[in-house]
């Protein structure tokens, strides 16, 4: 089950949070949670691929694409978990990662999204532990398009490469320097 729009029962949330192969297993395995999709959103150039967006020009973040059963699981708890798996106040990098496709944002689908974001943006704000300022930025969705098939479940595919990766990056570091504690 890949789009909400045909099934009433379901929703959809899009968030970059840096590397998606490091948010795909947050949400992957969270009860009401149905796919988590890798794929880019934000840009102008349609059809990139995973080349074009690291490169920077085509205006895309890496992005995760969740469908959901609301009424299993909801909208601001997928947004607190979002937050508590990034650096909110970084712009255009998370953890090792560095350039414009990496930026973290929500791209909501209605204004109820858009307001509960806002909600949850000002709450990570008090929250971090650092006191600095959050630069996740809240958009509309746009067209996101899915990653390559090799990037989809990349940490079950790889799961060698993917945690060497994960590790590397100082991301449970970074995330227990903000957040007080390691990611969920």
């Amino acid at each position: 089950m890949e789009n909400s729009a045909t099934d009433p029962h379901t929703a959809t949330a899009i968030f970059a949070g840096g590397c998606f192969w490091c948010m795909e297993p947050v949400f992957d395995t969270m009860p009401g949670v149905l796919s988590v999709l890798p794929g880019y959103t934000g840009g102008t150039t349609p059809n990139p691929s995973y080349q074009e967006v690291c490169e920077g020009e085509t205006g895309h973040v890496e992005a995760v694409r969740i469908v959901f059963d609301p009424a299993r699981v909801s909208y601001r708890e997928l947004l607190r978990v979002f937050w508590r798996n990034i650096d909110p106040t970084t712009k255009n990098r998370q953890f090792c990662d560095y350039g414009s496709q990496y930026q973290t944002a929500i791209f909501y689908q209605d204004e109820e999204q858009r307001r509960e974001a806002e909600e949850t943006r000002e709450e990570a704000a008090c929250a971090n532990q650092l006191g600095a300022a959050v630069v996740t930025e809240i958009l509309p969705a746009s067209e996101f398009y899915p990653a390559e098939e090799y990037h989809r479940q990349y940490y079950k595919k790889n799961p060698y490469h993917y945690q060497r990766y994960h590790d590397g990056c100082g991301r449970n570091w970074r995330l227990k320097e903000l957040w007080g504690r390691e990611t969920e």
